[in-house]
């Protein structure tokens, strides 16, 4: 995910590569992003040292050790950025200080593409900065600002998200190639399609079933297909997944 976010900001041209610090303790990720023209940092520390907004994407277990790395560079004049999962804005200030900006968001990895939806929130030290945070993530998609109480179930729904939606689409592809089409064909038609349906509802503000009832005439090919669907519960397990997931992540 840093990756995914650190080639989102390059595409977006809101900060220069030039002025982006990253470290990673494997050499083949260090080596990749060299050729971005980012700064290479020798540590983590070193990195932070040389970054005003300093971005932890580590997996939660390791959170601790690195802002351990990283305490003597955060002071007031800096933001906290952390991605990781399940670690609350109150442990983070508990590691870091209360009196440090910092916030809690959750992208997904659409943020390379610069289509993501990230939820951002942060603590009261923070509240003068959210506005840039928001403005940061912004350049990479679509920012919602929730309440910390609501992370988890922004996880689920929107970074896991990804792979329910990506699964969606494999599953579509092949029953195109079952029906005709060549695998590349099926997954073109079937990316642009799910692409232009998300476009309809961001742009009309509709209810998704308003949109399908627009192509649903009576005793058509679309009721057949989707009653099928239901018949096999399509719509109930894809909901059965989303209260999986949160569970897991609640029970950590």
């Amino acid at each position: 995910m840093g990756g995914a976010i650190v080639g989102g900001l390059i595409k977006s041209s809101f900060v220069s590569p030039s002025k982006i610090f990253v470290f990673d303790t494997r050499e083949s990720i260090l080596n990749n992003f060299e050729k971005t023209g980012v700064n290479i940092a020798g540590h983590s520390l070193d990195a932070a040292r040389n970054s005003d907004v300093i971005i932890l994407a580590v997996k939660p277990v390791y959170v601790e050790k690195v802002i351990h790395e990283i305490r003597p560079a955060l002071n007031t004049n800096k933001i906290l950025i952390s991605i990781a999962a399940g670690v609350s804005l109150s442990d983070l200030g508990e590691m870091c200080g209360k009196d440090i900006s910092i916030f809690r968001v959750m992208p997904n990895t659409a943020v390379a593409v610069q289509q993501s939806l990230t939820c951002i929130t942060g603590n009261e030290a923070g509240k003068t900065d959210a506005g840039y945070v928001v403005q940061l993530f912004d350049q990479m998609g679509k920012t919602i600002e929730i309440p910390e109480n609501l992370m988890s179930a922004a996880t689920v729904l929107s970074s896991c998200g990804i792979a329910f939606a990506l699964r969606f689409i494999r599953a579509a592809v092949q029953g195109g190639v079952e029906i005709g089409f060549g695998a590349a064909e099926a997954n073109l038609i079937t990316a642009q399609t799910v692409k232009g349906a998300a476009e309809l509802i961001l742009m009309s503000g509709n209810h998704p079933e308003s949109e399908i009832d627009r192509v649903t005439t009576p005793g058509g090919i679309t009721i057949a297909g989707l009653n099928e669907m239901e018949h096999n519960g399509f719509s109930s397990s894809l909901v059965k997944g989303i209260e999986a997931a949160y569970k897991k992540i609640e029970n950590k």
